[in-house]
């Protein structure tokens, strides 16, 4: 089987770092292997705990992080444990690019980008922020991992529950913001995707103004819609 369809691949074994939450609902972080990788996805072997597909996985290799949807699961025996194919969910940038023959890195990453076009594109950099669930209204001082004018995600082991109400604040330099939000996305064991619903649409584009200036390598790429 392969963790993309037809996609190209590249027979390595990349040493990683996987976490997220098993089936038995406790989280995991472990070594792991990564074979038959590709921009889009890979195998992946000797998990610890039970998957099932349509989970999503933190996946870390050398430097670089990325969230991955299970497509696959097979139990592999006693050497290869549980072993998974995965593919990276939208607007990710593939962790093992590095090691990918130039000519398949560059031909399907181009493809993804075409189909991963925001309005505001997400800034991988890690961004401060106070979320407050708005029930009980207990601070929670957190990092975005990757963020836009739009939204972010936070990492978080025990994300929120999908719908929950919450009021964010965060500084555009001395402006202080707090807008509320609404979590739209929750990946057990690996965090939260969070939508900024109470920013105008021209608060969102100052934000990503300032994020451009905080990350400027992704603002000198392509611009789009």
């Amino acid at each position: 089987m392969s963790a993309q369809g037809s996609a190209p691949r590249a027979t390595l074994d990349l040493k990683v770092r996987v976490w997220g939450m098993g089936a038995n609902d406790q989280p995991f972080f472990q070594n792991a292997t990564a074979q038959n990788i590709s921009a889009t996805g890979a195998c992946i072997y000797g998990i610890e705990p039970d998957l099932k597909v349509g989970d999503v996985i933190g996946v870390q290799y050398e430097g670089k992080k990325a969230r991955c949807k299970v497509i696959w699961v097979v139990d592999a025996g006693a050497l290869k444990k549980t072993q998974v194919g995965v593919q990276l969910v939208a607007d990710q940038d593939c962790p093992w690019a590095a090691a990918l023959p130039k000519e398949m890195n560059v031909e399907e990453r181009t493809l993804i980008s075409q189909d991963n076009r925001r309005k505001f594109p997400r800034h991988r950099i890690s961004f401060p922020l106070e979320l407050r669930d708005e029930r009980v209204n207990t601070p929670l001082r957190v990092n975005a991992t990757d963020i836009s004018g739009n939204g972010c995600y936070v990492e978080t082991v025990m994300p929120l529950a999908v719908g929950t109400s919450l009021r964010v604040d965060f500084w555009i330099n001395e402006e202080h913001l707090s807008p509320s939000a609404i979590v739209r996305t929750r990946d057990p064991g690996v965090g939260m995707g969070i939508e900024f619903t109470g920013l105008p649409e021209e608060t969102k584009k100052r934000f990503q103004v300032h994020l451009e200036k905080l990350d400027p390598a992704t603002a000198l790429g392509p611009k789009t819609g």
